[in-house]
């Protein structure tokens, strides 16, 4: 490892503000989702209904308070208006002839639609539902699963600024033309190559346990399986970053392989997570993706899960199948080299 050039690399990156960015926007987010603390995000699901002033009996007002929200507009114009809002989701209850009627702007959401086509029905039938006794067990804190969702998602987000780290970095050196003077520095080409990793890798391992500390609490146990979920995380990611810059045939094509590369670091596991069972076959298949035993272990730990050799397992297999990738292509492109 050549160290001179190693801190030379540093101190360009902390002059570059993308740079500095990329390392202190997960640290950010880390501090919003850990201020979150026991927000109820339950409010969100809950039905808004719209009546005119006066306009249902006192029966139907107090029953539609018991199982939703209520807003009181002071015409049916301006209630019509209020269910027309694309940024609202609220059912219109009017009262005909006795019997509660509904309206809808009709580009609303599945679930309050049907709340919308079966509330009369529902009023109509209040009376057999209060035969039964209906016991209503406490929730807990609304941010009980979304808190350690958001703060994984967070965390992946972090390790994944190695690979923007180094794509970015060589992609600059190839159209400043600091690539040719790296071929004629004392420096082996696998002295570059390490220390390329070495940029992204430490300040996304650096990111993400920073944002460990403010995120997660979790026990002496735990400590060593999140740091090597984090270090081979970190490394398969700045490893991901070489491979952009050498696919890549200019700066603007190297985000977009970036953006790319990162849609597929965090939709796969989250999709996998919440709609595959745990014990079937394609669950499985999602440790082909390295975030997907990333994202899992991370999740375990939020549990207090201690086990994590399968998660570390896949990233280490990771880790050495695209390392051994990357030296093999190289080698490729050294003897054509030679040969032309």
């Amino acid at each position: 490892m050549n160290w001179t050039g190693l801190k030379y690399q540093l101190k360009a990156l902390r002059r570059d503000k993308l740079c500095v960015l990329t390392f202190l926007l997960p640290i950010l987010a880390g501090i919003a989702v850990n201020l979150m603390g026991d927000m109820d995000f339950s409010a969100m699901a809950e039905p808004s209904f719209g009546i005119v002033r006066d306009g249902l009996t006192g029966e139907m007002e107090d029953w539609l308070r018991t199982n939703g929200t209520v807003e009181i507009y002071d015409s049916r114009e301006e209630l019509e208006e209020a269910v027309k809002e694309p940024a609202t989701q609220t059912v219109g209850v009017l009262a005909k002839d006795g019997e509660m009627k509904t309206i809808r702007s009709g580009d609303e959401f599945t679930m309050y639609a049907k709340i919308a086509d079966r509330l009369p029905r529902l009023y109509e039938q209040r009376e057999m539902t209060a035969q039964y006794d209906l016991k209503v067990l406490p929730a807990g804190g609304g941010s009980d699963i979304m808190k350690p969702l958001l703060t994984v998602i967070v965390m992946i987000t972090a390790m994944f600024m190695g690979c923007t780290f180094n794509a970015m970095n060589i992609l600059s050196e190839k159209e400043d033309g600091i690539e040719y003077v790296n071929e004629i520095l004392p420096m082996t080409r696998g002295q570059y190559v390490r220390q390329k990793i070495a940029v992204g890798f430490v300040g996304g391992t650096v990111s993400t346990v920073i944002t460990a500390l403010i995120c997660m609490r979790i026990a002496a146990a735990q400590i060593l399986p999140l740091l090597l979920l984090v270090v081979l995380s970190a490394f398969v990611a700045a490893l991901a970053g070489l491979f952009i810059a050498r696919f890549s045939g200019g700066l603007m094509v190297g985000i977009v392989y970036i953006k790319i590369i990162m849609i597929l670091f965090l939709a796969p596991p989250i999709l996998f997570y919440m709609l595959v069972p745990a014990d079937s076959v394609w669950y499985g298949v999602s440790y082909l993706f390295p975030s997907g035993a990333t994202f899992y272990g991370l999740m375990g730990l939020m549990d207090g899960r201690t086990d994590m050799v399968r998660e570390v397992a896949a990233l280490a297999g990771h880790g050495a199948v695209w390392s051994a990738v990357y030296v093999m292509m190289g080698r490729r492109h050294r003897k054509k080299v030679q040969e032309g």
